[in-house]
C-alpha cells in the first residue's frame, strides 16, 4: 500500500470513528435513559439528529433500543470498509463486507465500553465528585454492565472487582466472538 493510501486509510478511520462514536453513544445513552438535560447529551442529540431522524421514520425503535441508530452505525462501518478496500488491489464480496462490518460494530461497542469502564476506574481513584457533565454519563453508561457482576461478587472490604471482571469478559468477547466473525467475513469475502 502506498503512503497516500496509508494516509487515506488513517483519515477514513478517523472520520468514521467519530461518526460511529457519535451514533453509538447516542444509542447507548437512550438505552440507559441518560439525563437529556446534560450538555453532552444535548450535543450528541443535536449533532446526530440530522442524519438519524430521517432514518427513524423508516426504522422504528424496539423497546428502548434505537434500531435506526444501530443500522446507521453498521452502515457507516460498512461504508468505511468499502472505502478502505477500494484503495487496495482486491475487493471482498459484499456478503463478506456485511459480516466484517457487523464484527466491527460489535468490536466498537466493546472497546467503547472498555474505555468507559477505565475512565470510571480512574474517576474512582481521583475523586468522582467532579461537577463535570461527563462524570454522571460515565456512571450511567457503565452501571448496567457492572451492577450484575457486582451483585454476584462477595463483599471484599469495600473493593470493587467488577470492572476487572467485565474488562476480562470484554477481552474474551473480542477473542471469541469478534475475531471469528472477522475470519468468517474474510472467508466469505475472499472465497
Amino acid at each position: 500500500m502506498s503512503y497516500f493510501a496509508n494516509a487515506g486509510q488513517i483519515l477514513i478511520e478517523f472520520v468514521f470513528g467519530i461518526l460511529v462514536g457519535l451514533i453509538v453513544l447516542r444509542v447507548l445513552l437512550q438505552l440507559v435513559r441518560a439525563n437529556f438535560h446534560n450538555p453532552i447529551c444535548q450535543f450528541l442529540y443535536k449533532a446526530s439528529n440530522p442524519i438519524l431522524m430521517p432514518l427513524r421514520r423508516v426504522i422504528p425503535a424496539w423497546r428502548r433500543l434505537d434500531i435506526a441508530g444501530v443500522v446507521l452505525a453498521w452502515a457507516l462501518l460498512l461504508l468505511k470498509r468499502v472505502l478502505i478496500f477500494a484503495m487496495m488491489p482486491v475487493m471482498p464480496s459484499f456478503a463478506g463486507l456485511v459480516v466484517i462490518a457487523f464484527a466491527d460494530l460489535i468490536s466498537f461497542v466493546l472497546m467503547l465500553m472498555l474505555i468507559l469502564i477505565l475512565v470510571r476506574v480512574i474517576l474512582s481513584f481521583v475523586g468522582s465528585d467532579s461537577y463535570h457533565p461527563v462524570v454522571p454519563l460515565v456512571y450511567q453508561l457503565t452501571e448496567p454492565v457492572l451492577k450484575p457482576v457486582r451483585t454476584r461478587l462477595p463483599s471484599l472490604g469495600g473493593l470493587d472487582f467488577s470492572p476487572m471482571i467485565v474488562m476480562l469478559a470484554i477481552a474474551l468477547l473480542q477473542a471469541l466472538l469478534v475475531a471469528p466473525l472477522l475470519d468468517l467475513g474474510a472467508r466469505i469475502g475472499f472465497g
